[in-house]
């Protein structure tokens, strides 16, 4: 009988013992696996460094014209490549004559730029400009922002409204006040600039079209 039962105990440390190695060896399995991930996520490749710019689908050429929404009507006079850094950037230089400006912005920005308008765009600006001015009752303020807004937000639409809302009929300074005045002359500029590129004219040819459409009775503006 005593021999039965040591032979059990035997059995039994055996078992517990394979259990035990089962599970050491499980752990170290674990153990490894984790290591691996951890290394995978701290041992992330480099970033390389982009030897070129991204650049964007519309393409310009030189000689075209473009419009810049802070800016107007601009000619690019230029196609450049400069190198900052490792990255080779390639940028347009474009002149904006209004203001004897020369601006440079990097092909793969080109976003804030435009083609400059359709002949049937220019056909509805003056559509527009034929329509009766919108009057706000809010404060001048207030108007003055909306208006400077869609000077700038290079939308031909946007500028002819701000031209035939400011538009006064008339060529007594004193009908409009001086910021009033200023913003009309600014959107008017603009889109004049704008006419004589697309229609190919002289600027006293745009201006007896828009003054003509806008109901105006002597030409205002000085070239």
């Amino acid at each position: 009988m005593p021999k039965k039962k040591k032979t059990k105990k035997v059995k039994k440390v055996k078992k517990t013992r394979k259990l035990k190695n089962l599970l050491i060896k499980k752990s170290k399995v674990e153990d490894k696996t984790k290591k691996q991930t951890n290394l995978s996520q701290e041992d992330k490749p480099e970033i390389k460094k982009i030897k070129k710019q991204s650049t964007e689908k519309k393409q310009y050429n030189i000689k075209d014209f473009v419009v810049y929404p802070k800016h107007g009507v601009g000619k690019i006079i230029a196609v450049e490549k400069a190198k900052i850094g490792q990255i080779e950037i390639q940028f347009y230089k474009i002149f904006i004559e209004k203001e004897k400006l020369t601006l440079t912005v990097p092909i793969n920005q080109q976003s804030n730029l435009r083609p400059i308008s359709s002949i049937n765009q220019i056909n509805k600006c003056v559509s527009i400009l034929k329509t009766k001015p919108k009057i706000k009752r809010t404060m001048w303020s207030r108007r003055a922002q909306e208006y400077d807004q869609k000077i700038n937000s290079g939308k031909i639409y946007e500028l002819a409204e701000v031209v035939k809302d400011l538009n006064k009929n008339t060529d007594i300074i004193a009908d409009q006040s001086y910021s009033e005045r200023q913003l009309f002359e600014k959107a008017y500029d603009r889109l004049k600039s704008e006419f004589e590129a697309v229609l190919k004219t002289t600027p006293e040819e745009v201006q007896k079209k828009m003054d003509k459409a806008l109901g105006r009775n002597k030409n205002l503006l000085e070239n």
